[in-house]
């Protein structure tokens, strides 16, 4: 019943939801790897499910995909930051989404990420749909601010390389994504490789800069528009792609 109840609301999401154009695709490896993109909010994952090319699964809160832990971290991550006025409802509204949350989160193609000592079980059920040949999307931004685009990423995810490169002895493609809701577009970069041979904290501050580098730049070659970021923030204080392109640039002298 779950399953017919998800095909239903993804159904009502794809006729509610512009159909966004995907740019890049040359980008994407003829083997498996991991898309990584910028979360912008609740578009990153429902883009990533209607309209990532090939065969894909995507990382998502495990909070997300239990009833009884959705409530807490769904008020949180979602809407902690909106004015404290509004957090009585809001805090209604986690609790009203929460039997949603489950139906979604446990029948789209999702991978339920951890920060305890689950993550292990991430790690591995990411490495066997790695080896089956799918994509994994992973939106690792985290509430610290990197510059207008995106915010910092958290670089634990790298660590599935190393796991998968133990387990193949192939050497994973990271493929930056940046997906811009108001172009209705979605664009793929150049990927970078694991290096196996590299110390995991080089790899790990190597392919993140790279990746958080990649997106910057293909939102800022975009014609202007409104960038969605991460954090669920006043609409009036969402950022342009270009207009801190010189104070970006110079924080990279």
């Amino acid at each position: 019943m779950a399953h017919i109840v998800y095909r239903f609301i993804k159904w009502m999401v794809m006729q509610a939801y512009p159909e966004i154009e995907v740019v890049g695709t040359e980008n994407l490896q003829d083997e498996a790897s991991i898309i990584v993109g910028n979360h912008t909010q609740m578009n990153g994952p429902i883009a990533a499910e209607l309209y990532c090319p090939g065969k894909h699964y995507t990382w998502c809160a495990g909070q997300m995909m239990h009833l009884k832990d959705v409530p807490a971290y769904a008020f949180q991550d979602f809407w902690s930051q909106k004015p404290r006025w509004t957090h009585p409802f809001y805090k209604l509204l986690s609790y009203a989404i929460a039997p949603l949350s489950v139906c979604i989160f446990n029948n789209a193609h999702t991978i339920g990420v951890y920060h305890d000592a689950r993550i292990m079980g991430t790690f591995k059920n990411t490495v066997k749909r790695l080896q089956e040949g799918s994509h994994v999307v992973i939106f690792p931004e985290h509430n610290a601010p990197h510059n207008h685009i995106i915010y910092d990423f958290q670089d634990k995810f790298i660590d599935v390389a190393k796991l998968y490169y133990k387990r193949t002895g192939k050497e994973l493609a990271f493929v930056p994504l940046y997906i811009a809701p108001k172009l209705k577009k979605m664009v793929l970069g150049k990927p970078i490789r694991f290096c196996g041979s590299n110390p995991m904290d080089t790899e790990r501050r190597r392919i993140c800069n790279y990746l958080m580098e990649e997106i910057t730049q293909m939102a800022v070659s975009l014609p202007e528009h409104t960038v969605i970021p991460y954090r669920n923030i006043p609409k009036k204080l969402y950022p342009s792609n270009k207009i801190k392109e010189e104070t970006h640039a110079n924080t990279n002298r």
